[in-house]
């Protein structure tokens, strides 16, 4: 399998959990611009049986190499960030719960989710893009929720790209990425505000933003309840003093954009 191939089996999972994915893209190539992708992320557990190392096995097969670690001690994460040769193939950011900070309850009702996965679907390494490969009802979507919502979106939705990234830098006809962000919610498409519009700054060589995830309905064992999906992000990276644009991430603007799936 090649990048190109791996990213477009994601990308179409996604899009079938994010429609206006499709829908802002198309808004972008009708100002006659070629949309690149920057990063994508993916969420996961820090249980040994697929945590960020399990996940990355499917890019470390086409040629991507683990890059820089970075640590959220509100939200109990801890996430890498890999990169391909290529600089045009996207960074793929990957983020995990540490369990062993959370509340017994948690950690127990996650586990036991991991519990439900056969060895065969463990050792796939395109579980990254499976979906929800366990059962579980709203009760403890919601009982999760009151903990950590990444756990709860997690046990909801399971494995898939949980964001695409538009890269600023390769678009021609916005100024500046509030410009950017301006013409996607006068299209329609809301906006996450949490920590301000645009988090970050040309200081710290990296600006983002993102819009609030689409609500899809997912299908519980108790019932069908409409839930945030995936969102869709855009990130403008800047020159570094002694050249070359910024190639990483800035922790308390991730820690923001985690928040794109919030209710």
């Amino acid at each position: 399998m090649t990048p190109d191939q791996l990213f477009g089996q994601l990308w179409e999972r996604y899009a079938g959990l994010t429609p206006q994915a499709d829908e802002i893209k198309a808004l972008f190539e009708g100002r006659g611009e070629t949309v690149i992708n920057d990063h994508v992320a993916f969420r996961t557990l820090n249980d040994p049986r697929l945590g960020i190392d399990n996940l990355a096995r499917a890019f470390l097969a086409v040629g991507y190499t683990p890059q820089d670690e970075y640590r959220f001690e509100a939200k109990k994460l801890f996430a890498r960030y890999y990169a391909h040769e290529d600089p045009k193939q996207p960074k793929v950011f990957i983020s995990e719960l540490l369990l062993e900070e959370c509340s017994d309850d948690l950690r127990t009702t996650m586990t036991g989710l991991v519990d439900q996965l056969s060895d065969e679907q463990l050792a796939d390494p395109m579980l990254l893009n499976a979906g929800r490969p366990w059962q579980v009802d709203h009760a403890t979507y919601e009982r999760l929720y009151q903990e950590s919502e990444y756990a709860a979106w997690l046990a909801a939705f399971g494995f898939c790209a949980n964001h695409f990234t538009v890269y600023f830098n390769d678009l021609t006809s916005f100024e500046t990425l509030a410009e950017l962000a301006g013409f996607v919610e006068s299209s329609g498409y809301p906006m996450n505000q949490s920590g301000g519009l645009i988090k970050g700054t040309p200081a710290v060589f990296l600006e983002q933003c993102s819009t609030m995830a689409t609500r899809v309905p997912v299908t519980f064992t108790d019932g069908d309840f409409e839930l945030p999906s995936c969102f869709y992000e855009f990130a403008r990276r800047y020159e570094l003093p002694g050249g070359g644009l910024y190639q990483g991430f800035v922790a308390a603007s991730a820690d923001k954009i985690f928040e794109s799936t919030n209710q």
